[in-house]
């Protein structure tokens, strides 16, 4: 995701700064080239030796090293990060202050920027510190955290620095291309459960990790995004609105519910098509054995499918075997744009994996093959695919108003 992006990596002079190795292992592993400038406070704390280990790039720290590194670094880089950020280098940050190469390089940077604060709540509070870091982003600057919880200091507050996880999600956001502005996608994800019991339920294998990649991708290219989700054990992003369900009745009506003001509707989700007839409101006795009748649950794509209106909808089919026949009926039947097919008896293509291998059916009866790649990736097509709807139908939409 982040392959061939140059991120100029800030870290000055805060406890957090070990957090900062592990930043930089996890930016350079997702193919990102890290280049770390430190200040003279960050390298009492840390040796430049080991971010130059972890990056396997040189290391800045000399604002006299070189009287041109501070214009080199910043017309060469896509995002500055700087995490640990301390109170100090915030406000001189806010002020114009250069007296390091980190602040020099600064004044010298036009891009995207992403300050991660670390430092005492107290400090945090300041309103010196608040003023400061409020002007920075009206400025554009983006921010991550901080969290709350237990300090070095032994105090509780708000003053942690956000977590690795969170701050490489903040770097894909800030430097993905935000083409889906003003679009409002609403996912679904995840299985359902059909309750037989107070203990059982019939459900199937889904994990849930195609629908929130799409809500993810989604996001991060700026779209308004609501995920709707059957039980799994995955987390929405930070901003996405997010409707946790259980049985495929309680998705039908999150569904309808948030359809209105969507521009594209995607079920990633693997609704289960059958449900006990009857719930026993107490736990059925297994000694003797037992019998359950199953009826029909709602069909969510077949009613959004009815109030189409202009906005896309994607659905999907998970078959064991090619049956390109099965899913061109169920994309016309259900008034959909695009479905996407897997077989998931192939390797890598089934349940609770990372990967998949797809085929995409537009209206045309048109398939498109997709290789065995990961399911983010998998989601970005996607994505790139809808936009291609959109785009060809309001130039209809254009064509029909000219005549």
């Amino acid at each position: 995701m982040l392959g061939g992006k140059n991120i100029l990596f800030g870290v000055t002079g805060s406890i957090a700064i070990y957090k900062s190795v592990d930043i930089v292992r996890k930016l350079a592993e997702e193919g990102a080239n890290v280049t770390v400038v430190m200040t003279d406070a960050a390298c009492r704390f840390i040796s430049p030796l080991t971010f130059e280990t972890v990056s396997q790039r040189p290391v800045y720290t000399n604002i006299f090293g070189n009287s041109f590194t501070h214009i080199s670094l910043a017309r060469e880089s896509d995002l500055l990060l700087i995490a640990p950020a301390t109170a100090n280098t915030i406000n001189k940050l806010a002020c114009g202050i250069a007296d390091n190469l980190l602040n020099t390089v600064w004044l010298a940077y036009e891009g995207p920027a992403l300050i991660a604060p670390a430092m005492n709540s107290r400090m945090y509070r300041n309103r010196i510190v608040q003023k400061n870091i409020n002007e920075l982003k009206k400025m554009g600057v983006s921010f991550i955290g901080p969290e709350s919880g237990s300090l070095v200091c032994g105090e509780e507050g708000e003053g942690r620095l956000a977590e690795t996880a969170d701050i490489t999600e903040a770097v894909r956001i800030v430097l993905s291309h935000k083409d889906l502005s003003g679009h409002n996608i609403l996912v679904t994800a995840g299985p359902t459960r059909e309750p037989a019991d107070p203990v059982r339920f019939i459900t199937n294998r889904s994990s849930g990790k195609m629908g929130f990649a799409i809500a993810g991708a989604a996001f991060r290219r700026g779209a308004e995004v609501t995920l709707i989700s059957g039980p799994t054990a995955l987390k929405p992003l930070k901003g996405i609105s997010f409707v946790p369900v259980e049985r495929a009745v309680d998705m039908g009506k999150a569904v309808l519910k948030n359809l209105p003001g969507s521009t594209a509707v995607i079920m990633a989700a693997a609704v289960s098509d059958f449900a006990p007839s009857v719930v026993a409101r107490t736990k059925m006795p297994s000694a003797k054995g037992m019998s359950v009748n199953f009826r029909k649950t709602p069909d969510i794509l077949l009613s959004i499918g009815k109030k189409k209106g202009s906005r896309v909808i994607i659905g999907f089919a998970a078959e064991t075997g090619r049956d390109l026949k099965k899913a061109k009926e169920k994309l016309k039947s259900k008034n959909m744009d695009l479905i996407v097919m897997n077989d998931i008896t192939q390797k890598g293509a089934g349940f609770d994996v990372d990967t998949n291998i797809v085929a995409i059916i537009d209206r045309k009866g048109e398939v498109t093959d997709y290789p065995l790649m990961k399911k983010s990736e998998i989601a970005d097509i996607i994505l790139d695919r809808m936009l291609k709807v959109k785009k060809v139908g309001s130039f209809v939409k254009k064509l029909k108003t000219c005549k």
